[in-house]
């Protein structure tokens, strides 16, 4: 068992290997509906990213609009060294995009990726039924929900014990809808892993395990990410999803390839790439986008040679160590 609480499960390094990913943009390369849907989501992230760029605070928009740490732009002026005013000035706009996008950027892939997939956004309101919900799917017999956070290090412990009270207190009215009596409810994180994962997410589970009746609990969860329960002759799985995990549940093992392309077309323009000779100042981003292992006969319509550095850059996200093959 890792450190920690008990029963906390070890957390493994996962790893990516590049040809796997040249291989899996091969496959999506050669399947006409898997290319079909790289398309669709391209077309429909772009639409989004636009409406979300048009509304960022613009170059030209009032001091009182960056609302940025006065004390974080002095630390910032020290370790950048400047002295001017303009300096600190160029800093600002995108230090408050970023922070203004971060906040919104979740809600954006949800709302694409969710239908492309065959769910339902649950456009949930506030102390209803439906408030701890962002998508739901009706699978045979089986209601399949999930609630979904931007990254791997969002919840605290109060969220966790909330999401868990609101499990245990909804499955009933969430299965009674349904009309089922299986429930299959993620909480998933859009990228990371369970090794960088703050592991708060684990705590939903050690919540409900601990707030159910004796006897409820089918599957606890010691040394795992999931639990179950039956309560009310309503059978309940729980599971933690985070990054890989959550796309290959939402749309089988070639969904986070299908998604980092269509993000990179919608969002990066095809043109020249660095050269091999480039330096960056974070000591590893060389490794993790070269593409110098690349064969030089590796060819695929659905992203452009010059693109697969960004798709090693984007896979990086989702795994703890990314190998050249």
């Amino acid at each position: 068992m890792a450190r920690g609480h008990a029963g906390l499960p070890r957390a493994e390094r996962r790893v990516f290997k590049k040809s796997e990913l040249l291989a899996a943009l091969r496959a999506v390369d050669a399947d006409a509906g898997s290319t079909a849907r790289v398309l669709a989501l391209e077309n429909e992230f772009r639409r989004r990213v636009q409406i979300h760029v048009d509304s960022l605070p613009a170059e030209d928009a009032k001091f009182e609009k960056f609302n940025t740490s006065p004390f974080v732009l002095m630390i910032h002026c020290m370790i950048n060294g400047y002295s001017r005013i303009s300096q600190i000035e160029s800093d600002i706009l995108p230090a408050k995009q970023f922070s203004s996008m971060e906040t919104s950027a979740g809600r954006m892939v949800e709302a694409v990726a969710l239908p492309a997939y065959g769910w339902e956004v649950v456009l949930s309101e506030m102390h209803s039924a439906n408030s701890a919900l962002d998508g739901k799917q009706l699978s045979g017999d089986t209601l399949r929900l999930a609630t979904l956070k931007s990254g791997p290090r969002c919840l605290n412990d109060e969220m966790s014990e909330n999401l868990a009270d609101s499990i245990i207190s909804r499955y009933r009215a969430w299965a009674t809808d349904a009309g089922v009596r299986k429930i299959d409810f993620t909480y998933g994180v859009l990228y990371g892993t369970p090794k960088i994962s703050n592991k708060k997410d684990w705590h939903i589970l050690r919540n409900i395990g601990e707030k159910m009746p004796a006897g409820s609990m089918t599957v606890t969860p010691d040394g795992r990410w999931d639990c179950a329960f039956t309560r009310d002759g309503i059978e309940v799985k729980v599971a933690v999803r985070i990054g890989l995990d959550w796309w290959v549940h939402l749309g089988g093992s070639i969904c986070l390839t299908e998604i980092c392309a269509a993000m990179i077309r919608a969002c990066v323009r095809p043109g020249d790439a660095d050269p091999t000779t480039q330096t960056y100042a974070i000591s590893d981003l060389a490794q993790i986008v070269s593409t110098a292992g690349v064969l030089s006969d590796f060819n695929v319509a659905v992203l452009q040679r010059s693109q697969l550095a960004w798709l090693f850059f984007l896979a990086r996200h989702f795994c703890d160590t990314l190998e050249e093959a």
